[in-house]
This record gives structure tokens, sequence and C-alpha cells, in this order.
């Protein structure tokens, strides 16, 4: 399997190439030449845990990696740092399946990728058989960093930097970032939203001169966002895994079709599960839930993307994203595989904010349906299904929620749906709190929004009777060991300082 960019005929790479650079030196995403077809049947699937799950997968996609290299990075990620044998469980909540990715160390979905792209990056670093430091370079939205800084520290020939919205994450997410350990690491507080740290990104990734001196200095750039094939890739798994599961328990019948919803903003896991249905995983519809800022629901009932609109800080952070970048795999497929088009597209984003597909591309995309849910809904939702049974899910995942519900009324759809539920609520206890207790507001004192994240935690535990997952109790009185800010326009500047170049 070779990949190749979105943006130009550049001649394709190895998939361990792909995973070191992350970005192609055009600004394209790497892409797989062909999507492979699913190397099992159902039945066989069903049978096998996660981590063989994975490996069948995965080999398909990263060819270049023996077998012995692949099984030992699946062993080494997906094993006791999750607090289930199972991985991901699903929870049955009134009809509806509740794919828990939230297991892992830092309690949300992007564990499932950044457990194994370190040990995939190490590997391939050894493959390279080049003697330069890898430096990870990352963009946040509250989830990725924690999880790609926990991946990479202390990794052994590697650097990481993460760059987060100073104001635009949870008070349980930005502690996990700033109490980080590792001497690898360093996190830092933009003055702007998240698509100012994504493009800062971009851009410096993007920098001709500044590869050079990295160059020059034994240094050389990628990056553990979704733009990154290696994180991409095993989120495949989990929506096939997932799958064999509901097929192993007698939910469904071998080859019946499923609904998957997914709450998403820069694209990365709902394009996972496209690329699971273009393998033949049965799929009916895939449902893009957006919060208020609905780019993405706007360009599935349009055609028109637009990142041109006020930007809405919400409960659900993580989806807090006008440019999801994810999308260009999408269109570089619409277009069929038309580098040319597509770098068309992206150059229209940047220099007018949106683009327009036309019909015969919007045809090509029928599978999605795109909904979105305010903030109101969400509360409304959290609150009506913790009332009803019981269960508590996150914003995130409370967002999808009610998208499903909405196309449930606006289509008569009865078939099994599956909702990727994306982070633990405790990492989002305040907002929880506020939705299934609006009163218990009214008993905060001038306390920070850190000690006030951690009272809302022991009143959600109390409440539904659930513990307090380590990932959030081991924060109180961790000290913060990253304190570097900056602007947007001065991230370059910070790269070049904390890397002394």
């Amino acid at each position: 399997m070779r990949y190749r960019s979105t943006r130009s005929n550049r001649e394709a790479v190895s998939a361990s190439q792909a995973i070191l650079e992350g970005l192609s030196p055009d600004g394209g995403l790497f892409v797989p030449e062909t999507i492979p077809s699913l190397p099992c049947t159902p039945e066989q699937l069903a049978d096998m845990d996660y981590q063989e799950t994975a490996f069948e997968i995965m080999k398909l996609y990263l060819t270049d990696y023996s077998e012995g290299e692949l099984k030992a990075c699946i062993a080494a990620a997906y094993d006791h740092k999750f607090d289930t044998d199972r991985i991901v469980p699903l929870a049955k909540v009134e009809g509806t399946y509740y794919l828990e990715l939230f297991h892992g160390p830092t309690i949300a979905f992007k564990d499932m990728a950044l457990s194994i792209l370190p040990h995939l990056m190490t590997a391939a670093m050894k493959k390279s058989g080049k003697n330069k430091e890898t430096v990870i370079l990352t963009a946040t939205s509250g989830d990725t960093g924690k999880a790609a800084l926990e991946g990479f520290a202390d990794v052994p020939g590697t650097r990481i930097l993460v760059f987060y919205p100073r104001d635009g994450v949870s008070a349980i997410q930005r502690q996990q970032m700033l109490t980080q350990r590792g001497e690898n690491t360093w996190v830092i507080g933009v003055d702007g939203n998240f698509d100012d740290c994504q493009n800062g990104v971009k851009a410096i990734l993007a920098d001709k001169e500044l590869a050079e001196q990295m160059n020059a200095a034994g240094l050389s750039f990628s990056s553990a966002n979704s733009i990154n094939i290696g994180r991409l890739v095993p989120q495949i798994v989990y929506y096939v895994y997932a799958y064999a599961r509901l097929l192993r328990e007698g939910e469904i019948a071998a080859g019946e079709p499923i609904n998957i919803v997914v709450p998403t903003g820069n694209f990365g896991n709902i394009l996972a599960a496209w690329y699971a249905s273009r393998m033949g995983l049965p799929v009916h519809r895939l449902l893009c839930a957006s919060n208020e800022n609905k780019v993405l629901c706007d360009f599935f009932a349009t055609g028109l993307y637009d990142r041109c609109r006020p930007f809405i800080l919400t409960d659900s952070p993580s989806m807090d994203i006008l440019v999801s970048s994810n999308l260009e795999r999408l269109i570089y497929e619409l277009t069929g595989r038309d580098h040319g088009r597509t770098a068309a597209f992206m150059e229209r984003l940047a220099r007018e904010g949106s683009y327009q597909i036309d019909d015969s591309m919007k045809e090509r995309m029928k599978i999605f349906w795109g909904g979105f849910a305010t903030q109101e809904e969400g509360r409304q939702e959290i609150r009506r299904v913790f009332a009803d049974c019981g269960h508590v899910m996150d914003t995130h995942t409370a967002v999808a929620s009610a998208v499903y519900a909405q196309y449930r009324r606006a289509t008569k759809d009865d078939t099994k749906t599956l909702i990727a539920s994306t982070a633990s609520p405790y990492k989002f206890a305040p907002s929880i709190l506020r939705a299934i207790r609006p009163e218990w507001e009214e008993q905060r004192e001038k306390i920070s929004d850190l000690d006030w994240a951690f009272a809302c935690a022991a009143e959600l535990s109390r409440l539904s009777g659930t513990e307090i997952p380590s990932a959030v109790q081991e924060l109180r009185g961790a000290p913060q060991r990253h304190k570097l800010t900056c602007s947007a326009d001065q991230m370059k500047q910070m790269v070049r300082d904390v890397l002394k170049i």
C-alpha cells in the first residue's frame, strides 16, 4: 500500500514514510492509493478480540510494517492502560448502541489512535535509517493534546509541542495538559481559537525555510493531529470491532446495515467510519453531528463549505472548529481522486473562506446526513437520558444523541444505530451537572474553575453511582509544569525558541 498527497501528483510514499512526514510537503494530506476490502467475514471478525481485529485491519494499510512489528505496536498500545479488556465496550441505551471510546488513559476517544501512533512512529524511524529527532507538532481543541502528550512523553528520539486555545478547553482538559510530565514535552496556550492553532501548525509544517533549519539541526517535523494517516487508520478499527460485537451478541444479523452517528469537528472520526464503509462494513447512513459551529452540517445540506461565520464557544469544545481538516480527504475522493481540483478547493478556502462543490460530488456523499444541536438541546438530551434510564453521557455524545433523535423524526428510519461516545462525562462535569441538576450551579462560591470541576465530579459520582476516573482524580494537587503562552502570530517563533534553532 502506497500513499499519495491530496494536492499533487508527487511520487507515492510508503505507510511509514507517510506517518513520519505527517503532512505532505505540498500541504496536502496522505491518502491510500486504494481502499482495501475487509479481510474476513463478519462471522470471523466476531470471534476476534480488539487486538486481533486491529491487526487484521491495520495490516492492510501499513504494509511495510512486518507482522512482528505491527503486532508489537498493537500489544504495546492496547494493554493495561485501558480500564477494560474489551478496550471499547458497547452500552445499549433505549435501543441505541453507544460505543464507549473513553476507557483509555486520558478518558477520550483520541487514546484509541494516540496510544499506538508513537509506536508506529518509532518503528518508522528505525526503518528510515535516519538519525534525526522527530518533533511532533500538534494543535488541540482539548483531547488530542493530552492524548498525544501521554503517548509521546519521554519516547526516545521525539519531542512534542502542543498548542491549545487558552480559553477554549475545559478546566479538566487544561489541567491534564499543563501537568503533563516528560522532559520532551511542551504545552503552549494560544490567545485564539482552535482554528488559529490548527492553521498555525499547518503553516509551520509547510514552511520550507524552517524545514531547512530543522534539517541542519538534526530535527524533522511530524504531526499527531488527525491529518496524520497514522491517526486515521487505527480509528477504522473500532467501527469494525463494534459491528462484530453487535453480531456476536446477537443484536444484528450478518450483513445487516447499521447507522453510525459521530459528533465531529475536524471530521477525522467520522471519516474513519466512512473508510470502514468503503471497506465493506454494512453501513446505511453516516450521521455527522455538529454543535452550534455547524459548518459541516451546512456543507452536507448545501454543498457549500463556508468558514466565514462567528466562532462559538460551547459546552462541547472539541467540536468548536470551523476548518475541518480531514474533510480534504473526502473532497479528494468526491472529485474522483483529482489532486488538482482538490488543491483548488483548499486554496479557495484559504483565500476566500469558502468553496462550493458540484452536483456530481454531492451525489457521491449521499451516505452522509448532517445535523446539529444547540447547547440547550444538548443539555436537554443529557437531562432526558439520565432521568429516563440513569445513563450519563458527555456533552459531545449528547450532541450526537440529539442529532440522532432529529434524524429519526425526519426520516422515520429504524435502522439499528451506533453512536460514537467520545469522552467520559467526568471530563466535562460542570456542564453535565448544569444539565441534570441546574440548581447545583447556585452553590458555586468564589473558587477556581478547576476546583469547581472537582466539586462537580464528586457530585456527579454521587448522583450516578459511578466512580470518578483515576485520570481525573490524579489531577487534584498535581503541579502545573507548563506555563508558556503566545499569540497566534507568534507560534512559529515559539517553536524556534523551544527548539533553540
